[in-house]
């Protein structure tokens, strides 16, 4: 019975690998890339510039360093480039480190697409690829952060890619100068991205498990954060007002970057109420179990949530 079982397993992972194997190759062809790990000391720098053209550091201080990119490669972490398929153009890039040897973690550091390559998909087939690098060294679980502020961000790593929040981190880099974050604290969500589940699964073969506000709206959920007519967050119901609702909508607005531009009181307000809202239901035990493309967090406050 025992190598039965043993062998009922060994099926079981072997189907797993060749589907996140699949998968990956579809989306990369989809993508028009071909996705590699990097490792030479040229690659690894091709990789630092291509960070850079996203990011644009300031006074041109790299957030990388070619030394310990390469160290990091040489003990095993993950390092991966997606190359288009007719100019060998390097359009972007994946980092990655393990955490405790007992978590059996890679934490994804950083992942961008450079100008060349939007709109193409290929952030998509780089966590595919990570997810097929992962489950074949035994790895189940991929963690990153993200400012869950950027819409387009909660939509990709909770949709398309189908991770799930875990945490919130107030100011976990601290204030950053770049393009991006553009002088301001650095709230962060850490994601869990569970390579084994179906959720997973199905997002990585192009089957995304969609949320809609209108829908959880009908089965009774409680709006907790909205924009007002002016643009600025407004708050919801207070969490013990008695409603009985057991799901909470939690928006975020349209374009935070351009914000951080045109109005920085404005994008500073809408971190704090976001950090108001979200991280006491986070850190408190309840569960983000999807995310509508207009920018709706769907959170539950039951506890047998996945």
């Amino acid at each position: 019975m025992l190598a039965e079982a043993g062998l009922a397993e060994s099926g079981l992972a072997e189907a797993a690998l060749a589907e996140a194997g699949e998968a990956a190759a579809k989306a990369a062809k989809a993508a028009g890339v071909v996705v590699r790990e990097l490792g030479t000391i040229d690659e690894l720098g091709a990789m630092i510039t291509l960070f850079d053209e996203i990011w644009l550091p300031e006074n041109g201080n790299s957030s990388l360093r070619l030394d310990m990119l390469r160290a990091m490669t040489k003990a095993g972490s993950y390092a991966s480039g997606a190359f288009d398929l007719v100019s060998g153009e390097l359009l972007g890039a994946c980092i990655g480190f393990f955490g405790p040897p007992a978590r059996g973690e890679l934490h994804s550091h950083i992942a961008g697409v450079g100008p060349a390559g939007l709109g193409r998909a290929v952030g998509f087939a780089l966590k595919v690829h990570q997810r097929a690098w992962c489950l074949r060294r035994g790895v189940r679980t991929i963690a990153w952060t993200y400012d869950p502020l950027i819409r387009r961000n909660g939509y990709f790593n909770l949709v398309k890619l189908g991770a799930r929040p875990v945490e919130y981190l107030r100011n976990f880099y601290g204030t950053m100068d770049d393009a991006i974050n553009g002088g301001t604290e650095t709230d962060r969500v850490l994601v869990h991205w569970d390579l084994c589940s179906e959720l997973v699964a199905d997002a990585s073969c192009g089957r995304p498990r969609q949320a809609s506000f209108a829908d959880e709206g009908e089965r009774g959920a409680v709006t907790a954060l909205s924009a007002g007519p002016d643009g600025l967050p407004v708050p919801g119901l207070p969490l013990a007002d008695g409603s009985g609702a057991r799901t909470l909508l939690v928006g975020v607005p349209a374009d935070i970057e351009a914000m951080r531009v045109s109005d920085p009181a404005a994008a500073a307000a809408w971190r704090s109420t976001l950090r108001d809202v979200l991280s006491p239901l986070l850190n408190g035990g309840a569960r983000v179990t999807g995310f509508d493309r207009d920018g709706w967090y769907v959170v539950s406050l039951r506890g047998d949530v996945g």
